[in-house]
């Protein structure tokens, strides 16, 4: 090997060892390198600078519930996969998921192929699948569910509620405190179901 190739091989292996001992003085508490979260805490503020305080407040305030949905709505996927797939890998493509649902999720993930100019995630049909379809393949497939979840009545209670809220956090409309401690209680009841 070259002289630079070398040199270069052995600033990679500095570099690496770096990184990993780096990463053992930040779980310590020692700064080391950039911090990301106050890049990103400016950046929100630049970002949010020309709006009014109260609706800055409220936006953040919403961030937080926002979050909630989206870790609940990814688990409630996830949960369905895992349970899913573990008994037939074909399970998308069979009768166990309700052909309206699977039409519907196959028409929403091509329309956000041709037509959108977002570059999100569009491979995962199942993301395309709203609160009720979710809720239709988990009742349609029940005994996959069953020793989680204490009723079907329970999965659709639940789920119509957070179906309802998400919609109006994704059209900006605000909740008061009392909802965001009913969606709370019902992430954290879910949690607990389904041993998160």
């Amino acid at each position: 090997m070259t002289e630079a190739g070398d040199e270069l091989r052995s600033w990679l292996f500095r570099s690496l060892m770096f990184e990993a001992e780096a990463e053992t003085f930040r779980q310590a508490g020692v700064r080391i390198g950039l911090d990301d979260g106050s890049v990103e805490e400016n950046l929100l503020h630049e970002t949010l600078a020309p709006f009014s305080i109260a609706v800055r407040n409220e936006a953040l305030r919403m961030s937080r519930l926002y979050a909630v949905i989206y870790c609940f709505e990814v688990s409630v996927r996830d949960l369905i996969r895992s349970r899913m797939g573990d008994s037939d890998a074909a399970w998308w493509e069979s009768t166990r998921v309700p052909r309206k649902v699977r039409d519907t999720a196959a028409s929403r993930q091509k329309d956000a192929e041709s037509n959108s100019w977002l570059e999100g995630q569009s491979r995962d049909v199942l993301g395309f699948v709203d609160f009720g379809g979710l809720t239709d393949i988990i009742v349609n497939n029940w005994a996959d569910f069953e020793d989680l979840i204490p009723s079907q009545h329970w999965l659709k209670q639940r789920l119509d509620e957070l179906e309802r809220a998400r919609n109006y956090i994704a059209h900006n409309r605000m909740l008061t405190p009392a909802e965001f401690a009913r969606l709370e209680m019902y992430v954290g009841d879910w949690n607990r179901q389904v041993g998160l």
